[in-house]
């Protein structure tokens, strides 16, 4: 068995008034939120799926669907510590994590260090093994236009063996 594996995880949803915008955890002061069935954290679904993916463990549509009524307006950081838990119980830990958010709007140059700060300490990492970048959609597409935000991640995991 290999003593490292790598896995990617992507997630995007619309913006909707009405609703908070909460990315890596961290609730992002916006007049529109992220629509979904949960608290809709593009960042924490797509670190989720990566976990899942790296281990072997099928995704987090999978573990936590829409259709459950117990997911709804669920925080997401619930379905990140699910995924560490089971990642751990195979024997695996993360290593690090890359993420890239794209979002035209809102500017989130100012909110990465608490965004990183936080799934640091969700992951049980430090802060040096947690990379955020945000690019925009250059007024092209559904993230161009504003319309959505996506996120995607990959994570490295490292056998406890």
């Amino acid at each position: 068995m290999s003593r490292w594996r790598v896995g990617s995880g992507h997630d995007t949803h619309r913006l909707e008034a009405g609703r908070p915008l909460i990315l890596a955890g961290v609730r992002i002061e916006y007049p529109r939120g992220l629509a979904g069935h949960s608290d809709a954290d593009v960042v924490l679904h797509a670190v989720t799926d990566a976990i899942l993916g790296a281990a072997g463990l099928g995704d987090i549509g999978e573990h936590f669907p829409d259709t459950d009524p117990q997911w709804k307006g669920a925080d997401s950081a619930l379905f990140l510590a699910a995924a560490l838990a089971k990642l751990a119980g195979h024997g695996w830990h993360v290593g690090n994590v890359d993420v890239t958010v794209f979002a035209q709007e809102p500017k989130l140059s100012v909110h990465k260090p608490a965004m990183v700060a936080n799934l640091a300490r969700l992951l049980g990492v430090e802060p040096t093994a947690v990379n955020v970048k945000a690019k925009t959609g250059e007024r092209v597409g559904h993230i161009g236009r504003g319309e959505a935000i996506g996120c995607h991640a990959v994570v490295l995991i490292e056998s406890n063996q």
